[in-house]
């Protein structure tokens, strides 16, 4: 059954420079994945088809301010990554949105994102019940990380959710396919860009 455009939010996970461009602070780890799954040719494909049919694009960059203020004074994990690399700091290029996808302004800019989960301190869950959405496709970085995060916690708000499973990237070929294969099908319809953009009534 075709996805519906005035019900289907394409929602667009830390498309950042940080991640997708060289020199970006966080590059180097997933740029292999990136270059195998053609990510970012794959993803500015669908925003371009789902923009014309009126699908809402709605992007989720993660920033923080310098110092990292919004975080505990003793970060683990892959926060801690991010801050021991100064990465996605607010008003710097590498928290900038990549200029492939740079919002246009029919597109909506998710604001708050600070951690994994991009319903978890943002207004996307407003936004999303706002407009109607019943449908939401996920892309993005990374994909057993902020995308896996974000699937789950759509999947239990009950919206109907798509994975796009070449939209997507990890710091390896390994834990990519992992979470495609093993958890992408527990909490949504994965599917390639090429099968959404079908789809689209």
């Amino acid at each position: 059954m075709p996805f519906a455009p005035d019900e289907t939010a394409v929602v667009l996970i830390e498309y950042q420079n940080e991640f997708a461009s060289e020199g970006g602070v966080l590059h180097g780890a997933v740029e292999a994945v990136i270059a195998e799954t053609n990510m970012l040719d794959n993803t500015a494909n669908v925003v371009a088809s789902a923009r014309d049919k009126g699908v809402s694009i709605m992007h989720a960059p993660i920033m923080f301010s310098p110092g990292y203020a919004e975080l505990t004074r003793h970060p683990y994990g892959i926060l801690k990554g991010v801050v021991d690399g100064k990465a996605f700091v607010k008003g710097s290029w590498g928290a900038e949105i990549i200029d492939s996808l740079a919002p246009h302004e029919t597109d909506i800019v998710i604001e708050g994102k600070r951690g994994l989960d991009t319903f978890a301190s943002t207004n996307l869950g407003f936004i999303l019940h706002s407009k109607g959405i019943k449908t939401v496709v996920l892309g993005g970085f990374l994909t057993n990380c902020c995308v896996e995060s974000t699937m789950r916690t759509a999947y239990e708000n009950g919206f109907e959710v798509v994975t796009l499973t070449d939209c997507v990237a990890a710091t390896s070929s390994e834990e990519h396919h992992n979470a495609i294969k093993f958890d992408f099908p527990m909490f949504s319809k994965p599917m390639t860009s090429s099968e959404f953009i079908a789809e689209l009534g």
